[in-house]
């Protein structure tokens, strides 16, 4: 059970039945009874939907829960016996002030109404907006930065609202490309009617014809409303997002969107938004996955190595999981890896499985955007690319699209891919592998060097190399570098609104890679993440070849492996020897690779050192 905030108990009045929520086997919530004496369980309500937040009427007749039967959240009453059920809305509404109607029109530079994020803070200091809409709220926002949450919700235009009279402030995002738009307004007497025009900031067309993909975002997952595809399709439509991937997922017993697993296109898709199904996989012990494009089925059970269950044994390890995934023709990769640099000498313990998946060719891309801290997940992805690895970046909200408060919205970390602006699968799966484009949370970014885009080789490695960038960001940005072989190579200084730069240059680099990225200090409230970041893939500098600090990454990893195999060989929980052996044998090859690089005998290559 999800505990009693969950389940939220109560006796009926005459002490003998006991209500609670339960999805008990089941995929969504419903009311159920016991008794005090721990009687088997029935379920007194059915539905694929949630009813939460029982309470008996006094004399037992009737119970008050709240449901999402239709989507939104409803509060109902329904007769014990016989289950009838009535909506209780209100009447009459007692306000205290006078209030005025507002009418929220957006539209883009061309003037064609589109929709988009709004948050609407009324002269009562509190979030408003329309009475249909679903309310949502970043749960994780810096109280140095800003006092309370930021609310927001998603509007079709045009959107009404009821307001209390006097100072009003409207904010409207959409998506990376549109400047953020912003306006205080004085809620008077009169129904009022403003517009917010949006304007554009995309990047020059000569970096790429780009389309935003989030990989990584759960349609449902135990939040109180009930989302649908179209519901979702509609969600990223706002967010100005070209692909979503719904990565369907156990939430503890559960899995809330298993029914809806398909493989291709999703039926909600439309001209603008396409809606992929995908999978993340879940072990805590290894790392979770995300398994994108399964052209056959979903993989069960989807966890493994969960203590004090059944399954318990770490077996699967994720590189069983990703060669079960590639089998499908899917595509595999690491979400929310780290939110510290892993340190094999001082952590605890040290699980992540990444280094031996990465050298036996298991994963296909890493978040290094996610629900992570970026700075870490990135540092952990300059060593894998000095050994010569051409492993993508890749980014994903890990977005939870049903809840009031959580994680989202949908998009706020996302993958800017160069598909030559087509949004087929097949297309998207070329270009995350590929690394042909660059994973953001805000800021924009175009890179070229001689001429090669992210993903691709220069002609040479050595000497002098021509670069050109662009920058394009909703927000301020305090750095932009270019990164050489995980290093700060260049630093550009970014003036005026700090929101914009075209510049270009020459360096002198030695091989390996380039990179461009931009960050923040500290959050920004327009990006409801850590800090606004962002990082282009690389430009290999010639063909993709160990750097000279690849001998000491390679003893990073073995170390970092040294410190798995303790602690899978610390497990007491594999189903039998076999599955043991397996896994140990697994990560002891991974190590012995990584170090071989190390003493200089291979490279990454697989070729014989001098």
């Amino acid at each position: 059970e999800e505990t009693s905030w969950g389940a939220r108990p109560e006796l009926a009045p005459d002490g003998k039945r006991l209500l609670y929520s339960s999805y008990r086997g089941r995929q969504w919530q419903q009311l159920w009874l016991t008794t005090p004496t721990g009687a088997a369980p029935l379920p007194l309500t059915f539905g694929d939907y949630d009813r939460r937040s029982a309470r008996w009427s006094p004399d037992g007749r009737r119970i008050a829960f709240i449901d999402n039967a239709h989507g939104h959240t409803s509060l109902r009453v329904m007769e014990t016996v016989g289950g009838a059920t009535r909506t209780l809305l209100p009447n009459v509404r007692h306000r205290k002030g006078p209030h005025s109607t507002l009418r929220l029109e957006i539209v883009d530079e061309s003037g064609k109404p589109v929709p988009a994020r709004v948050s609407v803070i009324g002269s009562d200091r509190r979030a408003h907006a329309p009475e249909d809409a679903w309310m949502h709220a970043d749960d994780g926002f810096d109280r140095s930065v800003q006092s309370v949450e930021t609310n927001y919700f998603h509007c079709a235009p045009p959107c009404t609202l009821e307001l209390p009279r006097g100072t009003t402030r409207l904010r409207v995002q959409r998506g990376f490309a549109h400047a953020p738009w912003q306006q205080v307004v004085e809620v008077a007497g009169e129904d009022q009617r403003i517009v917010a025009r949006l304007s554009s900031q995309r990047l020059p067309a000569a970096f790429g014809q780009w389309i935003s993909a989030d990989l990584h975002v759960h349609m449902n997952y135990g939040g109180h409303y009930r989302n649908t595809p179209d519901r979702l399709v509609a969600q990223a439509h706002a967010e100005d997002l070209d692909v979503v991937f719904n990565t369907v997922v156990n939430k503890e017993e559960r899995i809330p969107d298993i029914d809806g697993f398909r493989t291709g296109i999703d039926p909600a898709s439309d001209n603008a938004v396409t809606l992929l199904q995908a999978q993340e996989y879940h072990t805590s012990f290894w790392g979770h996955l995300g398994l994108l494009q399964l052209d056959d089925h979903f993989l069960t059970p989807d966890f493994s190595a969960y203590r004090h269950t059944a399954l318990a044994s770490p077996y699967p390890h994720n590189g069983v999981i990703a060669d079960l995934a590639h089998a499908q023709h899917g595509v595999a990769g690491y979400v929310h890896p780290f939110d510290t640099v892993p340190d094999p000498a001082k952590d605890p313990v040290l699980s992540h499985a990444l280094p031996a998946d990465v050298i036996n060719g298991k994963v296909d891309y890493l978040e290094v955007v996610g629900f992570s801290d970026h700075k870490s997940t990135a540092a952990v992805w300059y060593r894998l690319l000095n050994l010569g690895f051409p492993l993508a970046a890749g980014a994903g909200t890990d977005a939870m699209a049903n809840y009031a408060s959580l994680r989202g919205p949908v998009g706020m970390n996302r993958v800017f891919l160069d598909t030559g602006g087509r949004r087929d699968p097949a297309s998207v799966a070329a270009a995350l592998k590929g690394g042909h484009g660059f994973a953001s949370n805000g800021p924009l970014l175009g890179l070229r060097v001689d001429g090669a885009k992210p993903g691709d080789s220069t002609p040479t490695a050595t000497g002098k190399h021509h670069y050109r960038i662009a920058l394009r960001s909703p927000v301020p940005i305090d750095h932009l570098e270019l990164v050489h072989n995980g290093a700060v190579v260049e630093s550009f200084a970014l003036s005026g609104d700090r929101r914009s730069l075209d510049g270009e240059g020459e360096l002198e680099l030695d091989g390996g890679w380039l990179l461009l990225r931009a960050w923040n200090d500290g959050a920004d409230p327009l990006v409801l993440d850590l800090y606004p970041y962002a990082t282009t893939n690389p430009v290999w500098l010639g063909k993709p070849a160990a750097t000279a600090s690849a001998r000491a990454d390679a003893g990073y990893f073995s170390d970092w492996l040294g410190r798995v195999i303790e602690a899978a060989s610390a497990r007491d929980d594999y189903n039998d020897a076999a599955e043991r052996k397996d896994t140990l044998d697994y990560f002891s090859d991974a190590r012995e690779r990584y170090q071989a690089i190390a003493a200089g005998r291979v490279t990454t290559q697989g070729n014989h050192g001098e």
